[in-house]
């Protein structure tokens, strides 16, 4: 199913949308359907530990930011960029009930590491990791709150 003709610098391609969480264009370039996901935090120092742990269990590095520009994260330079920010109302961060952030994990093993560096790192579980057939039969995702209370999920589809 076609969304219409985009344009990435400079090349122009037919923007599709299926299963694969991606869009492709004609020239082979790929990218996220998402741009950014922001999460808030009322501890910037305490939230670099984490999420420099977390995400780098699955392959996400930090970009490099000016101390006043709020953490970023990558992975292959790719979409989406992770942004961690304090509030810009200057009220307290807060977590969203019924919401989480899902991050693709290539590996068994790197949920693992995702799971286990969170919780070293401040995080609280919210599910072991392990398989969910009930998502389907190659899911196998674990669950963290952030230290913020923002939770978070990593999950990896490949067969076993």
């Amino acid at each position: 199913m076609a969304c219409g003709t985009v344009e990435i610098e400079g090349k122009r391609g037919l923007c599709k949308l299926d299963r694969s969480v991606a869009n492709e264009f004609e020239e082979g370039i790929s990218v996220s359907i998402i741009s950014h996901i922001t999460l808030g935090t009322n501890d910037k120092d305490r939230s670099a530990r984490f999420y420099d742990a977390a995400l780098g269990a699955i392959g996400f590095s930090r970009l490099p930011k000016p101390p006043e520009k709020p953490l970023a994260y990558e992975r292959d330079g790719q979409m989406p960029i992770i942004y961690i920010y304090s509030p810009e109302d200057g009220r307290p961060a807060t977590w969203g009930n019924g919401t989480h952030v899902a991050f693709i994990a290539a590996t068994k093993a790197q949920v693992h590491g995702f799971h286990e560096k969170a919780l070293q790192f401040g995080g609280t579980n919210e599910g072991d990791p392990g398989p969910r057939p009930h998502y389907g039969p190659n899911y196998y995702a674990a669950y963290i709150r952030d230290p913020d209370g923002n939770k978070l999920q990593a999950v990896c589809y490949a067969p076993d």
